[in-house]
């Protein structure tokens, strides 16, 4: 399932090849953006489609009632916007336009997380899976590379409903096999272990991975689970991973209020309680900066969360 390179890869360019590739194949696919084509990657889509796409220009509202309106007619509508303004700016009209009717609307999230980088706090959504996952009907997407975005992606346009999928700014390193990777609502082993669970979402899988080989130079084995879906959560693959370290740590770019950590604690307090750590931002907003710097101020590189494993465990 493990890719073999470590080519990077745009994860917003593979959100928009693969909505491409449903446009050739299903004529009902559309898409709905907010001024934001070039950022988002469905320019893709208008080039090849432009009867099928429509630009509702900076009115996020608007585009969800829209894009609910389409999907009584048969359509699928594929709407992209920033993750902050898709979740905070039209959360009324997903609740009661959009999951309230169970409409089939796709929302993209692109630019989620504090590696939106220079941008600053006002577009890092670090409170957007918290928002969606807490909608009754709303299933929660977030891959972790461009392999499993197109797999999501092409996930989201079967599934009968609406789905939220949460994308990044920056490119990621290639982590799954293209030619062996399938979407699921699984949550996935991607390293075996003994002694800790890492659970891990989006972009911070990568460093979830790297974090898991720093602990095994100091003798420490862990297991790292990867959990595209937040919503409906894989609980059982969860607790029989707990089951087997009973010691849990939660990595992701987000909040640890309301996003995976807070699922993961519901899970495992409700399933078979253990310890534990949830890293991502701390109840704080982000900040202007290079995304490098900013995974490195906040804590979620691998040199920065094997310490901090490390330490949870003498604990």
């Amino acid at each position: 399932m493990l890719s073999k390179t470590k080519e990077v890869k745009s994860t917003r360019a593979a959100f928009g090849e693969a909505l491409v590739e449903l446009g050739t194949e299903n004529p009902n696919i559309v898409a709905l953006d907010a001024d934001l084509s070039c950022s988002t990657q469905t320019k893709m889509f208008a080039d090849k489609f432009p009867d099928r796409f429509f630009n509702v220009g900076i009115a996020e509202q608007d585009m969800m009632g829209t894009a609910a309106g389409l999907s009584t007619c048969g359509k699928i509508p594929f709407v992209a916007t920033f993750a902050i303004f898709a979740t905070g700016r039209a959360f009324d009209q997903i609740r009661n336009g959009i999951c309230y009717p169970k409409f089939n609307v796709k929302i993209i999230g692109t630019h989620g997380g504090i590696t939106v980088g220079e941008d600053g706090a006002t577009h890092q959504a670090l409170e957007d899976v918290a928002l969606m996952r807490s909608i009754p009907n709303m299933m929660v997407l977030s891959p972790a590379d461009a392999v499993e975005t197109k797999a999501a992606v092409k996930f989201a346009a079967a599934h009968q409903g609406p789905v939220y999928i949460r994308i990044t700014r920056t490119s990621m390193e290639t982590i799954f096999d293209e030619n062996k990777y399938k979407f699921d609502l699984k949550a996935k082993i991607v390293k075996e272990g003994t002694d800790v669970t890492i659970v891990s979402t989006g972009e911070t899988l990568i460093e979830a991975i790297k974090a898991a080989d720093i602990l095994a130079e100091q003798g420490i084995s862990a297991e790292v689970l990867s959990v595209p879906v937040i919503k409906p959560l894989d609980c059982d693959t969860i607790v029989e991973s707990a089951k087997k370290t009973n010691q849990v740590v939660t990595l992701e770019n987000h909040s640890i209020i309301g996003g995976l950590g807070g699922a993961v604690c519901e899970c495992l307090s409700e399933n078979y309680p253990v310890k534990v750590k949830r890293i991502g931002t701390n109840d704080v907003f982000g900040q202007s900066g290079q995304y490098k710097e900013l995974m490195a101020e906040y804590g979620l590189t691998a040199a920065k969360v094997a310490p901090k494993i490390f330490e949870f465990l003498k604990k």
